[in-house]
């Protein structure tokens, strides 16, 4: 795919562009960044130089341009300072893991896969694979799922793990929707990047810096499974929306703009409306479950703490579904310079990382880290 369709997106592509495929997107919930954004900024650009998953000082400038502190920042606006610094960790790691599957990485099912089993051996705690290089990527993986699941109870790391492993699967399907002969359906897509979108975990997160665990069949039960798939569809058709001019460039069909044009033949600006159209259905449904909520715990005798872990829940999910259209606006990853940066055959900085050997850590070799 060319620039001359990113351009057939709207009226302009860049940031305008973005601009108008956004404005009628309907997310009416607050809007809030937590007080500690730049202490967490700082901390997580030394975790990443330390573990070598940023080198030099042109990754650093190009990933501190990404703000995704403040992705963070906006899912969790009340998360205490050393909570929301684990949080940009999370989500450093996230992306940096994210971009290594825009170049030929992406394309290749068989190493994403071996990738993904030396991250699951990680979880389950067993020994690498023999001969396996100890690259930044599973090294700072192991740091953060040590850190993430101390002290939390058994129900919630057993789910924290199954939200894991999941997102962690679902990029082997990506990758053969990138290397096949047959794309899929919308519907088809959906099944796994509801998992590669990353929100459960985002959302298991919620509960644990809120200091709960919501028991099992609240979790698992109506209406809270529906709004957890809500919110991960939203946030699905939100970012299909903003980076769409990205994955255009680079040719990346795991787009439900895309995948509706090639299943369609309609042209893109209506794809892009029907996509919109099915977010702000989400929400409008998202709205209705959570206004009958009460009345459902309330019926069920469910008691007033058990009530108040569920509202901050759904609070989250509401968190999510703004922060993510919030920070995407603001971000520079779906700009003019985020489009150039992976445009013409261009990777980040970042990316290639798998095989890597993880640099000494403390090591000043990755660039200063500047306020």
């Amino acid at each position: 795919m060319s620039m001359t369709e990113v351009g057939a997106v709207g009226d302009t592509a860049g940031r305008e562009g973005l601009l108008r495929r956004t404005a009628r997107l309907e997310i009416p919930f607050r809007s809030a960044v937590g007080p500690g954004v730049g202490k967490a900024r700082l901390h997580t650009l030394r975790w990443l130089r330390d573990f070598g998953l940023l080198t030099g000082e042109a990754a650093f400038e190009e990933y501190d341009a990404l703000r995704l502190e403040r992705a963070m920042a906006r899912f969790y606006p009340r998360a205490a300072e050393e909570d929301l610094m684990l949080a940009t960790d999370v989500n450093g790691w996230f992306f940096v893991f994210d971009d290594q599957f825009d170049g030929p990485l992406g394309r290749r099912p068989r190493d994403v896969t071996r990738l993904v089993d030396r991250l699951v051996r990680v979880m389950d705690g067993r020994e690498p694979p023999a001969g396996a290089p100890a690259g930044p990527l599973v090294e700072s993986f192991r740091d953060l799922w040590h850190r993430i699941n101390e002290g939390m109870p058994p129900v919630w790391r057993e789910r924290f793990r199954r939200h894991w492993h999941g997102y962690l699967l679902a990029h082997r399907r990506e990758a053969l929707n990138r290397s096949g002969d047959r794309l899929p359906t919308v519907e088809e897509f959906l099944a796994a990047r509801r998992h590669t979108i990353g929100i459960q975990p985002c959302l298991d997160l919620a509960e644990r810096f809120g200091r709960y665990t919501l028991p099992s069949a609240l979790h698992g039960g109506h209406p809270l499974k529906e709004m957890r798939r809500i919110t991960d569809e939203v946030a699905i058709f939100v970012n299909d929306i903003v980076s769409l001019d990205k994955e255009l460039a680079v040719g990346d069909v795991n787009n439900t703009v895309v995948l509706l044009r090639h299943g369609t033949g309609r042209p893109l600006p209506d794809c892009v409306r029907e996509i919109r159209a099915a977010a702000n259905g989400r929400v409008a449904r998202f709205r209705e479950l959570a206004a009958g909520l009460p009345a459902l715990l309330g019926a069920a005798g469910v008691p007033g703490e058990a009530r108040a872990h569920v509202e901050d829940y759904v609070d989250g999910m509401r968190n999510v579904m703004r922060g993510n259209l919030d920070w995407s606006l603001e971000s520079r990853r779906y700009d003019d310079a985020g489009v150039a940066a992976v445009s013409g055959g261009r990777l980040r900085p970042w990316a290639g990382l798998p095989d890597e050997a993880v640099p000494e850590r403390g090591v000043g070799a990755a660039g200063p880290v500047r306020p």
